[in-house]
């Protein structure tokens, strides 16, 4: 099975989120969601709840940001709820 950036999503307190993507990101996130649920043998549910994770996952390993953040004097970062790390 294929090693993905996600792993498990925790079970958190839902989330309104309105964005508008791409066609062929919210099928790539499909497609994500569908994959990343047989690797981990657990329902990911709508392909949304993808996206805060994601995010996260690419924040916390986005060398330049954190440099730019530790060099501003950034307040740190909260705990991420994103597992697989």
């Amino acid at each position: 099975m294929q090693k993905l950036k996600l792993g498990p999503l925790v079970d958190d307190k839902p989330i309104k989120l309105t964005v508008v993507l791409p066609a062929s990101v919210h099928r790539d996130l499909v497609d994500y969601a569908e994959i990343l649920a047989r690797a981990t043998g657990k329902p990911v549910g709508p392909p949304a709840k993808l996206i805060v994770p994601m995010i996260e996952r690419f924040m916390a390993t986005d060398r330049g940001f954190a440099k730019a953040r530790r060099s501003s004097g950034s307040v740190q970062p909260a705990p991420s709820t994103a597992s697989g790390r």
